[in-house]
C-alpha cells in the first residue's frame, strides 16, 4: 500500500460554549515542512501539535489551521483601575490647562498610563478547552491521512501499469538479443574473411577475438538484474507501509540497467525498446515525487 503526500482533512465540533474547526492540508515535500496557525492562548501546545502531525503524516508540506470561537457568554479578561485612571486624567487636564492646549488626547494618555489596564490573570489554556480542540484536530488529521490513502491507490495503479510496460519492453529485448549476438558474430567473421581471405588468418584466434568482443556486448546480466528490480518494485508497492524513498532508489537502479542495456546492445531494434522503457521510467519518477 502506498500513500500520496497530497491530502486534505477538516473537522468541526460545537461544544455549546465554543465552535472548534480544524483544517489540515498537505502537499509533496522531501521533509516535514509544517506551517501552524493556532488561536491565541494555544501557543504552549505548539510542540505537542507538531509531534502529533509528524507521527501521523510523517512528511510533506503540511499546513494546519485551528480555530476556536466562543459561542456562549463573553468573559471579559481585561479590567481597568478606574480610580487610578481618573487621577491620571485629572492630572493631565491640569497640565493641559497650564500649557493652554486642548484635551484631545488626554483620555487615551490616561487610559494607557501605568497600571490602569489590568489583566484578570486567566491566560492559561483550560484543560477542557484543549481536550476538545485536540479531539477535533486529531479527527482532521485522520481524514487527511484517509485522503492520502485514497489518492495513493490511484498512484499505485498507474505505477503498476508503467512497470508492466517496462517489463514488456524487457521481454522484447530478451527475444531480440540472441539474434543480435548471431548478427554480430556473422558480421565480424564476414569482414575478417573479406579482408584477409580464407587462408590469411588463424581461425582459433578469430574465434577467441569474437568471444571477447561479444562478451563486451553481452547484456544477459543487465537483463537479469532489471527483471529483479522490476519485481522488487512491485513487491514494495504491495508492502504494508508506504515507502516512496525506497521506490525512488529502486527506480534509480532500474534506470541504470536500462541505460547499460542501451549502450552495450548497440542495436537499432533493441534501442526502440530501450527508449520506450526510459519513457515509462520518467513517468514513474514523476509520480514518485508525490508518494510518502
Amino acid at each position: 500500500m502506498i500513500k500520496s503526500m497530497t491530502g486534505f482533512g477538516t473537522a468541526t465540533r460545537n461544544s455549546g460554549k465554543a465552535t472548534i474547526t480544524a483544517e489540515v492540508k498537505s502537499l509533496n515535500s522531501k521533509f516535514m515542512d509544517l506551517s501552524l496557525r493556532l488561536p491565541r492562548g494555544f501557543n504552549e501546545k505548539e510542540s505537542e501539535v507538531r509531534n502529533l502531525l509528524s507521527d501521523k503524516l510523517e512528511r510533506g508540506k503540511v499546513s494546519v489551521s485551528l480555530d476556536y470561537q466562543t459561542t456562549g457568554s463573553v468573559e471579559i479578561r481585561q479590567q481597568y483601575n478606574e480610580e487610578l485612571f481618573l487621577a491620571y486624567y485629572a492630572q493631565l487636564k491640569k497640565l493641559a490647562d497650564r500649557a493652554m492646549t486642548s484635551y484631545d488626547r488626554i483620555f487615551e494618555l490616561a487610559l494607557n498610563s501605568p497600571d490602569v489596564i489590568q489583566n484578570s490573570g486567566r491566560n492559561e489554556l483550560e484543560p477542557a478547552v484543549w481536550e476538545d480542540s485536540l479531539a477535533v484536530l486529531q479527527e482532521a488529521i485522520q481524514r487527511c491521512d484517509e485522503f492520502r490513502v485514497l489518492e495513493g491507490r490511484g498512484l499505485e495503479e498507474k505505477l503498476r501499469q508503467y512497470i508492466a510496460v517496462i517489463s514488456e519492453g524487457l521481454q522484447g529485448v530478451e527475444e531480440l538479443d540472441p539474434k543480435r549476438i548471431e548478427r554480430v558474430r556473422s558480421k565480424i567473421k564476414g569482414r575478417v574473411t573479406a579482408f584477409f581471405g580464407e587462408e590469411g588468418f588463424d581461425q582459433n584466434r578469430l574465434e577467441q577475438e569474437i568471444i571477447f568482443y561479444i562478451e563486451k556486448l553481452d547484456i544477459h546480466e543487465e537483463r537479469v538484474r532489471l527483471r529483479a528490480h522490476l519485481e522488487h518494485f512491485v513487491d514494495t508497492l504491495s508492502a504494508a507501509n508506504s515507502n516512496g524513498k525506497k521506490l525512488g532508489f529502486i527506480a534509480q537502479e532500474i534506470g541504470r540497467e536500462i541505460n547499460t542495456i542501451g549502450s552495450k546492445a548497440n542495436d537499432a531494434d533493441i534501442q526502440k525498446h530501450v527508449v520506450s522503457m526510459k519513457e515509462e521510467l520518467e513517468k514513474i519518477k514523476e509520480q514518485l515525487n508525490n508518494i510518502l
